[in-house]
């Protein structure tokens, strides 16, 4: 099978760990005979750097070509401790998503046997494990009207959707649902804010297009307790862009630590898959950051955007596997006969081709 991936490294330790999800993505063609075609391009601060444009139209024309997005991370502290920089990275993130139309962000939580110990949270309350956020991507407070007022001393912020937003994202999570347990959560501020009334009774219009599933509605800061109480008793989450943000950070400590969870960002046309922890830049050049989430990732986009399961099941067989003998990265040795970057990745790409 022939895979025409667009490879955006992006900022910080970005490309450290895209070159180990690389490898491995070359290890699984070589070993099931398909043949990849990588296509690299910038975004974020080094895209700002080079076009003065964080998301600049040659990367989207490549991302619009591609038959999947395998993206690192961006961020910058020369923008981040700089709040009055005009062009940011963040703004490229927004404006891919935006532009690609990558409205549902899929952000799986789970547990790794070998590491229950390392979550800040009790074994018996996270061991088993299995859930998954659905987060609307292209609409809410991150895309609303904003501004200053009273000569910049008032600042705002709208969160807006329409129906149709909430359907489309709604309707992702109930095929979900019935793909799973058949259990949907829908998030919201139903008691305070005006759209997320929209969102309860938009999803509570759709259920009866859907009478296996058993749906919820919690608010958010009820979700956000009992997600380190409980996470067990949830499945399948949907939730607007704000929250969403918020509450799968928070969910990704379950597994012990933020470099091992994947994602996928889902929509109109391709989609990309990327690690959900940032770029990182106190460790960027130093060949220590975990590249498991962005391999992880690749898995997603094996069994997601090429229907390839099997390859998509070995990654993550023998990424379990590296946990197993502890062939890991200092964040899960606490700096004790830990492994680089790169060395996980070269025995990750060995192990397959075995």
């Amino acid at each position: 099978m022939k895979l025409n991936i667009a490879l955006l490294p992006g900022d910080g330790i970005g490309p450290e760990v895209i070159d180990q999800a690389v490898k491995v993505s070359n290890s699984i063609a070589t070993k099931f005979n398909h043949e990849i075609t990588w296509v690299k391009a910038l975004v974020g601060a080094a895209a700002i750097d080079k076009f003065g444009d964080p998301y600049p139209n040659e990367t989207h024309e490549i991302c619009l070509k591609a038959d999947a997005i395998l993206f690192g991370a961006i961020g910058d502290p020369k923008y981040d401790n700089d709040p009055s920089a005009k062009v940011r990275p963040e703004q490229g993130l927004l404006k891919m998503r935006k532009d690609l139309g990558l409205f549902a962000n899929v952000r799986p939580t789970f547990t790794f046997p070998s590491l229950l110990d390392k979550s800040p949270l009790k074994k018996e309350i996270i061991e088993g494990t299995d859930l998954v956020f659905l987060r609307e991507l292209t609409g809410g407070i991150y895309f609303g009207k904003r501004g200053r007022l009273d000569n910049g001393n008032t600042a705002y912020d709208t969160c807006t959707y329409s129906r149709g937003e909430i359907q489309r994202i709604a309707k992702k999570g109930f095929d979900l649902a019935m793909k799973r347990s058949k259990r949907l959560c829908c998030v919201d501020k139903a008691n305070v804010l005006e759209s997320s009334r929209l969102w309860r009774e938009t999803v509570q219009a759709m259920e009866k297009d859907y009478p296996e599933v058993s749906v919820s509605y919690e608010f958010v800061d009820a979700v956000a307790m009992r997600l380190v109480q409980w996470p067990k008793s949830y499945d399948v989450l949907i939730t607007e862009n704000l929250f969403g943000d918020i509450l799968t950070d928070e969910a990704s400590v379950i597994s012990g630590s933020m470099g091992l969870m994947p994602s996928a960002s889902v929509g109109l046309k391709t989609s990309l898959y990327e690690p959900i922890h940032g770029s990182y830049p106190q460790a960027a050049g130093k060949n220590i950051a975990n590249p498991l989430a962005t391999i992880l990732s690749a898995a997603m986009m094996f069994d997601d955007a090429f229907k390839l399961k099997e390859e998509a099941r070995l990654i993550r067989r023998v990424v379990n596997l590296s946990l197993e003998k502890s062939i890991v990265t200092e964040d899960l040795t606490n700096g004790e006969n830990s492994y680089s970057t790169s060395e996980v990745g070269t025995w990750l790409s060995n192990a397959i081709l075995k």
